[in-house]
């Protein structure tokens, strides 16, 4: 009954056109799905990923158009993180990015791998880290997340020299996306805003059964805790982590353009979804029916601060109503919908694809 990992993260956007444009012709990921909101059939659900969007390369957006800007906050994702193969991929992407006119702040030291932030087109945090050294760097790879670890004094020292981080570049010209630079890899972790980092442990480490990877500091706010949870090791992929915040001087999340609707943890099959509704039911938590997605099934319920969190299954897929040569090529439909086509077209602007 085990959670595989991460499945998706579903933001806001306030113009579909310009999301496509930059997470594709910017980030090169691949639009594999344009349908609607199957809530709200006359907004776009766009979906980017790898080829095939497998789960944990998911990153989706609902077209609230014209909305206005949300805001990291309790209760909301901070940002959304993707995995680069290693430091040089890095600094490639730092040097394409704020060549193409996009600021970039890093790369930053954070221990147990390296990164670089970003803001999409909607001002969504986006973070690009590199899958290693990881967990094991500072305590046992079988002792992983069970004692408080730290921040290097020496390491926090180098992330404050801002003059070298700025100067800390790839020497020429990126102008394309070289394979060591792929974000194929998909997400590395999300990370959002919590009140209470144990009753957050309790949610996901006790009640969800995930593994406490990391007990430590915001890198950037040391005197806040920062804790990590995965599957199996931890890998990249799997990662969900938390800022604790204080209600006293941190605010809700504000929902709009740029802030997390939900992000969704993977299960394998339907019977375990099913076992997992049973389960957070009889802990007295809220859980939506099961919902049907057609590339998936979906069950909903929150965090102890209110954050949307889907349990959705791995499959069966993008490539159930098209095939993957033509992923996210014309707009799909689910069955129930596809009477009202026309309809539903004439709320859409189309969108010009690359």
């Amino acid at each position: 009954m085990a959670i595989q990992g991460l499945h998706h993260i579903t933001l806001v956007s306030a113009d579909a056109q310009r999301t496509v444009d930059f997470y594709t012709r910017v980030l090169g990921l691949r639009l594999v799905k344009q349908t609607v909101n199957f809530d709200d059939p006359g907004s776009y659900h766009l979906y980017f990923g790898d080829e095939l969007g497998r789960p944990g390369t998911a990153i989706t957006f609902f077209e609230w158009r014209g909305a206005p800007r949300g805001r990291p906050g309790i209760g909301g994702t901070h940002h959304v993180a993707l995995a680069v193969a290693d430091y040089d991929g890095l600094l490639k992407w730092k040097r394409r990015l704020i060549d193409l006119g996009v600021a970039v702040s890093g790369p930053f030291d954070r221990h147990y791998f390296t990164s670089i932030y970003l803001n999409d087109p909607d001002g969504a945090i986006v973070e690009i880290a590199t899958t290693g050294p990881g967990w094991a760097i500072d305590e046992p790879p079988d002792a992983i997340g069970l004692a408080y670890r730290e921040p290097p004094q020496e390491m926090l020292v180098r992330n404050r020299d801002e003059a070298r981080i700025a100067a800390t570049t790839w020497p020429e010209p990126v102008i394309t996306i070289t394979p060591d630079m792929a974000l194929s890899h998909g997400m590395h972790h999300i990370t959002a805003i919590g009140s209470d980092i144990e009753r957050t442990h309790a949610f996901f480490g006790e009640l969800l059964g995930m593994r406490r990877v990391k007990m430590t500091s915001n890198f950037d706010d040391p005197g806040s805790a920062h804790w990590y949870w995965g599957c199996g090791d931890g890998r990249p992929g799997t990662l969900i982590t938390y800022f604790e915040r204080d209600r006293q001087r941190e605010a809700p999340a504000r929902m709009g353009a740029g802030q997390t609707h939900h992000f969704a943890l993977a299960l394998p099959d339907e019977s375990t979804q099913l076992e997992w509704r049973e389960r957070l039911l009889r802990a007295g938590l809220r859980v939506s029916p099961v919902m049907d997605r057609v590339y998936f099934k979906s069950i909903y319920t929150s965090d102890p601060d209110g954050h949307i969190i889907e349990l959705a299954t791995a499959g069966p897929g993008f490539a159930v109503d098209e095939p993957p040569a033509e992923l996210g090529r014309r707009l799909m439909l689910p069955p129930w919908l596809e009477q009202h086509r026309e309809s539903i077209v004439a709320h859409l602007r189309p969108l010009s694809l690359h």
